[in-house]
């Protein structure tokens, strides 16, 4: 199957926010997220709950979803909500794989000036900016990233790492 730059049936083109906006948008996602994964153990439970609120709550979310880490320097698809993401992933392609050689948060305001293939891997055409977002465990180990694509430039900035990276430590860390 090849990616086209339509846009499927199932998925709404992102619309930005201004900052404020981010922010209120966030907090009520962070509300939801908190209270729906109270006493929650379960990896999985808590990653396909994060991705359902967040792209909820936020709508210039189009893609929204985890890599795990699964060997050495590789990261597998994990939940998400969205089109078809990329099975795996290596740490040394990609903003994906930047974000956990790296250890830390990538903000990608066009997709599209990046190297295909290299700098970004391109799993659906439409997605336009980017944000990755290490995730770690209590021992600080990487097991996975946090990945969120918009269908317009420059959907991301620091509001976001700032809400993203203390979402990430309060559940996973």
């Amino acid at each position: 199957m090849s990616a086209t730059a339509d846009m499927p049936y199932f998925i709404k083109p992102s619309v930005n926010l201004s900052a404020a906006e981010k922010r209120a948008a966030y907090e009520q996602a962070l509300a939801a997220i908190s209270a729906n994964l109270e006493g929650e153990p379960d990896l999985i439970l808590k990653m396909a709950t994060i991705n359902c609120l967040l792209k909820t709550y936020l709508p210039y979310y189009y893609w929204v979803g985890f890599y795990q880490v699964s060997g050495p320097e590789r990261l597998s698809v994990g939940p998400y909500q969205g089109t078809l993401g990329c099975l795996h992933i290596d740490f040394s392609r990609g903003v994906c794989g930047q974000a956990a050689r790296e250890r830390k948060t990538q903000i990608v305001p066009d997709t599209h000036a990046l190297v295909p293939g290299a700098e970004h891997i391109a799993c659906d055409p439409n997605s336009r900016s980017e944000i990755v977002v290490p995730v770690f465990n209590p021992a600080g180990e990487l097991i996975a990233v946090f990945d969120v694509d918009s269908t317009l430039e420059g959907s991301f900035d620091e509001v976001d790492q700032g809400y993203l990276e203390g979402l990430m430590e309060q559940v996973f860390g």
